[in-house]
């Protein structure tokens, strides 16, 4: 069964599933980079009528859509696309298991870029998954550092505000190096 949550984005839904939806963690994929997938579920839904962005994560797939389209026409699809997946298939969409990103970032890196990404995973990401979306460690550098927000936060109204009140001074309380968060 696929229960549907709001997002303080309006042109964003979080579409939950009791069945692993991703076991490759969160990867957010967009419209028009759609010729460069081969996962054949996101490309169709990609393909629907204003469906702009697809954030896949472990039991969740958050959509954001265009204005061209009402979400009255758009939730039945997105429910059925889904039902129909798990009705014929028994795997994850997103099958291929990988190494988080920010861990792979920390090889090499100094201790303050290891208490940022730490922090980002272990108290922001949680928070931003519950909106149906994702935040990437991108780079620290002179006390700035360098997000990016991903499926339902990237666009929302309210995420310059999730940005500075919420991720910068959470992060500039628990790392001291920490002046800044900048969305990339």
């Amino acid at each position: 069964m696929i229960q549907i949550e709001a997002t303080p984005n309006p042109n964003s839904l979080k579409f939950l599933s009791e069945k692993t939806i991703s076991a490759a963690g969160t990867e957010e994929f967009q419209k028009n980079n759609k010729k460069n997938l081969s996962n054949d579920f996101i490309k169709e839904l990609l393909d629907f009528r204003g469906v702009e962005l697809v954030l896949l994560s472990k039991n969740f797939i958050s959509v954001k859509k265009s204005d061209e389209v009402s979400w009255t026409e758009l939730k039945p699809m997105v429910i059925s696309h889904l039902n129909d997946y798990f009705e014929n298939n028994n795997e994850p969409i997103l099958k291929n298991i990988k190494e988080p990103e920010s861990r792979t970032s920390t090889k090499n890196k100094d201790d303050t870029v290891s208490k940022i990404i730490d922090v980002l995973n272990t108290k922001i990401r949680p928070a931003v998954a519950r909106d149906g979306g994702d935040i990437k460690f991108k780079s620290f550098e002179n006390g700035v550092v360098k997000v990016e927000l991903q499926g339902s936060c990237s666009g929302c109204p309210s995420s310059v505000m999730t940005l500075k009140q919420g991720v910068q001074n959470l992060l500039k309380h628990y790392v001291k190096e920490v002046n800044s968060v900048e969305a990339v």
